[in-house]
């Protein structure tokens, strides 16, 4: 059962004024309003952990990372049950997210015992270097300090609490203060409760995490306006991420904002794949896009091929796939609003035929499906937005240099995949620089709506897709967001980072 308290340093702390989360199936329940207050102690807290946990051996950090997977493993029912009832997200979503996050804990405690992730560089002293000698120096990378995470709606735990931001960011040694998401706040307290158990259980300083409920603005925009807090990361929509990214920016002390805002991840079709085998790719893109109600930020939104008999096939597949497919619950009532705002955004648009559509109501939504002429869609720069949910859009090119034109119009995305066959190898090659350019991970003849947790993983692309194209939120690289290099010259060996030694 959730207490109905935000967790700040060590203790749980209620609130004047409540909130009431939207269960599918089970009455509701009330947790605190963060409040500017909340955060001032809790930021605080972090940042006099930081002096021990920014300087703690990476041995004893990795350890503290097995020990949350470990409490979070023990709570693997209670998380379920408490995440099904509040998103609506089936039990086996969640085991497979829960098992997700668990991995993710113990592969950055892996790399960073393995130390590579420091960079660390050594140029020796040249005393007899002429005209002039050179210093001894040494870099490494340090973590920043405290830092700012807000949970995502749509991963209550891949991406939430004890997720990849919050994750990456005490491998790099930095204390978290995090904003739970309204969407699931019971299981964002028992996902707290697991990282409490490993802070005691490894001797950590209490103020490393802090948990704060949501609720209002308030909360979210005194952290990222704090001046101990460092960097920030977010999963969310573009609208919401923009503005904490402007106040970020806005600050005396601009700091790093690490947003994932939004992508329609475009699949590009080209002749000889939807020749061969548009009907098998019109039935995976058919379960991609309603995969988990469409609410993945890696949902391919968007398939763009050349008009002819086999795309007006591919139309027809997709078509009978997604019209047999059912209603599902969306996370929450203002999610699923959102999404049929974005439908009528579409079906409203110039030159766009329906294809699949049909009502949705309250929480639940159902598959839809249109198709449009790349003039069209560059035309209203509205179909390139983002529906969160399951939707696609076909859009029919004249020819193989209009279909070009389109992925140069793109704005950057998280994602764009090529299907093709060998002899589409001469178009492949004209669009792969081009999408090199504007999506963070390209990828052949699959779907993107998998992101796999690994050292090669780019989850990130240019703005909108994130705001800075620079990194990655997933993947073992993601943990360098927190951290800057440091030199050190002509430092004692006695006053250098063991590290360096």
């Amino acid at each position: 059962m959730a207490n109905g308290k935000h967790l700040i340093s060590g203790e749980w702390v209620a609130g004047h004024d409540h909130f009431t989360n939207v269960p599918v199936d089970h009455a509701p329940s009330q947790f605190p309003i963060g409040t500017a207050e909340n955060v001032e102690a809790a930021v605080r807290a972090a940042e006099a952990a930081f002096a021990s946990y920014g300087t703690l051996p990476r041995a004893k950090r990795a350890k503290f990372l097995r020990a949350i997977a470990m409490e979070i493993n023990a709570r693997g029912d209670a998380i379920t049950a408490m995440a099904t009832r509040e998103t609506g997200l089936p039990a086996a979503r969640l085991e497979g997210e829960r098992a997700r996050t668990i991995g993710q804990l113990r592969l950055f405690a892996d790399h960073i015992e393995a130390g590579a992730y420091l960079d660390i560089r050594h140029d020796p002293a040249l005393p007899d270097r002429t005209p002039l000698p050179r210093p001894d120096l040494r870099m490494m990378q340090r973590p920043v300090g405290p830092v700012a995470v807000f949970g995502a709606s749509n991963f209550p735990l891949a991406f939430s609490v004890a997720g990849g931001d919050t994750a990456s960011a005490l491998a790099a040694g930095c204390p978290v203060v995090i904003k739970g998401h309204e969407a699931h706040p019971g299981t964002s307290e028992i996902v707290a409760e697991a990282i409490l158990a490993a802070i005691k259980a490894e001797g950590i300083d209490h103020g490393v995490v802090s948990m704060i409920h949501g609720g209002s603005r308030e909360a979210g925009q005194a952290l990222v306006q704090h001046s101990l807090i460092r960097a920030v990361g977010f999963t969310g929509s573009l609208a919401g991420g923009r503005a904490l990214f402007d106040l970020c920016v806005a600050r005396p002390d601009p700091i790093p904002f690490y947003g994932e805002l939004g992508s329609v991840n475009p699949m590009f079709l080209l002749p000889g794949a939807i020749a061969a085998r548009g009907a098998e790719i019109a039935e995976g893109w058919a379960g991609s896009l309603i995969m988990g109600a469409g609410q993945f930020c890696t949902n391919p939104g968007i398939a763009v091929a050349i008009e002819g008999a086999a795309t007006d096939a591919f139309a027809d597949a997709a078509t009978a796939a997604l019209s047999s497919a059912g209603s599902q619950v969306m996370l929450t009532e203002a999610i699923a609003e959102a999404f049929r705002d974005g439908r009528d955004r579409v079906a409203s648009a110039s030159g766009v035929q329906d294809l699949v559509t049909s009502a949705c109501d309250r929480r639940n939504a159902m598959p839809h499906l249109y198709r449009t002429t790349a003039e069209a869609w560059r035309a209203d720069a509205a179909l390139g937005e983002e529906v969160f949910g399951p939707l696609g859009l076909m859009v029919t090119a004249r020819d193989a240099d209009e279909m070009v034109e389109f992925a140069q119009s793109l704005n950057g995305q998280l994602t764009a995949t090529l299907h093709l066959d060998p002899n589409d190898a001469e178009l492949g090659r004209r669009l792969l620089p081009v999408l090199e350019r504007k999506a963070g991970r390209v990828l052949a003849n699959g779907f993107p709506t998998g992101v796999e947790v690994c050292d090669a993983m780019v989850h990130g692309g240019p703005y909108p897709a994130s705001t800075n194209f620079g990194h990655t939120s997933v993947g073992t690289l993601s943990i360098r967001r927190w951290l800057r290099p440091v030199c050190y010259q002509n430092i004692p060996a006695e006053l250098l980072p063991p590290d360096l030694t």
